[in-house]
């Protein structure tokens, strides 16, 4: 299973702004290692998040997003105390879902 995701939430004039640091390797499939075999892909592929339990951002990645993403979004509203979680699931069907509490 991958390390943990870096999550940061801040509420600043009436909205939350949330940055998320993934750690992943992000391979494409098209990088040879030194043996000069092909590398296999595997990308996260899809990406949510949700605050309070309400969904309030999907994504599908592709192969193209570098390794450890980096992610920022804002949410309208939200105060001090409230839960954000994010969840990512890669084209191996690895998943990783981490949570933080909005400062």
């Amino acid at each position: 299973m991958a390390d943990p995701m870096r999550i940061r939430a801040k509420v600043e004039g009436g909205k939350t702004t949330v940055r998320v640091l993934m750690s992943h390797e992000m391979e494409s499939g098209q990088r040879k290692d030194a043996a000069g075999k092909v590398i296999p892909a595997m990308h996260i592929t899809e990406v949510s998040a949700s605050h309070n339990g309400k969904v309030v951002l999907t994504a599908d990645w592709g192969s193209g997003v570098a390794k450890n993403p980096f992610l920022q979004f804002n949410v309208k509203g939200g105060k001090v105390g409230d839960k954000v979680s994010v969840t990512w699931k890669d084209n191996k069907g690895d998943t990783r879902t981490d949570e933080v509490v909005v400062a």
